[in-house]
């Protein structure tokens, strides 16, 4: 789908359309996503930090914890 993003990326991109994360109303937990995605937590982390570089998934911080969208 995305040519730019690593399999690991694009296993976290898929797994956050699949939950839901679609806006920053729907956020989601580094944790949600981890279990939708099935990966451990420093590939979700490391996804994650690819997805945001390439500004395919924007981060908000929160209280608790920080809650993750897509933004493209």
């Amino acid at each position: 789908m995305m040519d730019d993003l690593s399999p690991n990326a694009q296993k976290v991109y898929d797994a956050m359309k699949k939950i839901g994360a679609v806006s920053e109303s729907k956020l989601k937990t580094a944790d949600d996503i981890m279990k939708a995605a099935g990966l451990g937590k420093s590939m979700i982390t490391a996804s994650l930090q690819e997805l945001m570089d390439k500004k395919y998934v924007k981060r908000v911080a929160r209280q608790k914890s920080a809650g993750y969208f897509i933004t493209k």
